[in-house]
């Protein structure tokens, strides 16, 4: 996905539909009416009633899909998007800890696909130096990932 920000002000002027906005993102519809019941987003309505997206709602949105993808929930992400929210620098300090950690969790992982790429052994999980990769699950030690994810 990308989104260019630096518009035209003709650009910044326009307005999307539901459909609209959501077919930019490869979202369903109803993706964007559930957060804008959860107060993620705020259409203005036209004369007739129907929803539309601004500039800003173009930004917002954009905003969601790159932290969800990045597994911040949308309560944290409201939380993002609200200047004002009680507590904000907690929870987006709570976030950048979990980032760091599961950067963490990926490079031990892809430095464990890399050496099974290269090793010789013809069981992987034999290979002595592949199970270093893996010792701070094994050896019992205190400072494993939560596994509540997948459980």
């Amino acid at each position: 996905m990308y989104l260019h920000v630096g518009m035209k002000a003709s650009e910044r002027e326009q307005t999307w539909t539901v459909g609209e906005l959501a077919a930019r993102f490869d979202l369903p519809t109803n993706v964007l009416r559930h957060w804008e019941t959860l107060g993620l987003l705020t259409p203005e309505r036209d004369a007739s009633g129907y929803r539309r997206y601004r500039h800003v709602d173009l930004v917002r949105v954009a905003v969601i899909v790159r932290n969800k993808a990045a597994g911040m929930t949308l309560e944290q992400i409201g939380v993002l998007l609200d200047g004002e929210a009680a507590g904000r620098h907690e929870v987006l300090e709570a976030h950048l800890r979990d980032l760091d950690e599961r950067a963490r969790s990926i490079e031990r992982s892809r430095e464990m696909t890399a050496h099974a790429l290269r090793c010789r052994a013809h069981d992987i999980v034999a290979c002595p130096r592949f199970a270093q990769h893996v010792a701070d699950l094994t050896d019992g030690r205190a400072d494993r990932p939560r596994t509540t994810d997948w459980e």
